[in-house]
């Protein structure tokens, strides 16, 4: 039996950033990834889990640093609107 595998074709992109300016940031490359994705997520440009995906941390981990920076989640009626539903699908409801 042959199982077929479905290959993820998601396209990366490249930002090219000087050492220079991540020097003068006083950033790596990572540290910078976390310090665009919670500027991207304060302005809502990206979601909570797009954001925490680009910081490359947990979902905890980045909720625990938004809240460290005064940042709070967004939650709005739609979000609501799925948390019932899902409340209701589990019984809790």
């Amino acid at each position: 039996m042959e199982v077929a595998k479905e290959l993820d074709v998601s396209t990366v992109s490249v930002v090219e950033v000087s050492q220079e300016i991540l020097d003068s940031a006083r950033l790596t490359p990572s540290e910078l990834k976390v310090e665009m994705a919670v500027h991207l997520y304060k302005e809502g440009r990206l979601s909570l889990g797009k954001a925490r995906e680009l910081a490359d941390m947990t979902l905890w981990e980045f909720r625990q640093l938004l809240a460290s920076r005064g940042v709070s989640p967004h939650y709005d009626e739609a979000e609501l609107d799925e948390d019932v539903v899902t409340l209701r699908e589990l019984g809790r409801l």
